[in-house]
């Protein structure tokens, strides 16, 4: 590919789409199942962008290998029997601008666009048709084929997919996995507001408050206004 091009990877729950609710929703299901209390609100938040295996891990250390893997099928269940019932666009919407962004990303002939996230490849199959994303995204990373956030390997593979180095690349999310992420990869990451962690304990390279603000962001970051 041309050597002008950039890549923008995009995390998906918390960043372009407002999953929270059903997020709570579905892990507070997976609890009731293997019949343990869930965890309070802002700890079940800061488990948001991992894989379900670590997510579990973190939430309760102690469970044993069994009830970790009752609560992962638990989730992946009460997720899919959620989904199917509820209007799709409606269960995780598009936070506000979302659309309107990746249309003025995606005019800009040297930019290409993918994502990075903890959801399945079912999962990020079902929220992309939802809301008519398909078309946006050149490289699609997902939990199936990867190692959970903060390891790089997402990062990697979608820059092997577009062959676009890391001086190109750049990572959008709203947790500090995503962030992480970005640097164990080498590449700029930058922050939402508007997500599941506190903006404050991102660590972000720069840190957005509005989806309008990315284009002016990224023309600073890679010094061009094209």
């Amino acid at each position: 590919m041309g050597a002008d091009l950039r890549l923008i990877l995009f995390d998906v729950d918390g960043t372009l789409v407002d999953s929270q609710a059903s997020i709570l929703a579905v892990i507070a299901v997976a609890f009731r199942t293997i019949r343990h209390a869930a965890p309070d609100r802002e700890t079940v938040l800061g488990i948001v962008g991992l894989f379900l295996d670590r997510a579990v891990d973190h939430l309760v250390p102690d469970l044993d290998r069994d009830a970790k893997a009752a609560w992962v099928a638990a989730y992946k269940t009460a997720y899919f029997e959620a989904r199917t019932k509820a209007n799709s666009a409606e269960y995780t919407p598009l936070y506000l601008g979302a659309r309107a962004m990746l249309d003025a990303l995606k005019a800009r002939d040297h930019l290409l666009l993918g994502v990075a996230t903890g959801k399945s490849k079912r999962g990020l199959d079902a929220v992309l048709a939802a809301h008519g994303l398909e078309r946006y995204f050149v490289t699609l990373q997902v939990a199936d084929h990867h190692p959970s956030k903060p390891h790089p390997s997402m990062v990697l593979a979608a820059m092997a997919e577009t062959e676009v180095g890391p001086d190109a690349t750049v990572m959008i999310g709203d947790t500090r996995f995503d962030m992480n992420m970005a640097r164990a990869a080498r590449i700029p990451a930058i922050g939402v507001s508007w997500g599941y962690h506190p903006a404050a304990s991102l660590g972000a390279d720069h840190v957005i408050e509005a989806f309008e603000d990315l284009p002016a962001v990224l023309d600073t970051l890679w010094d061009t206004g094209r």
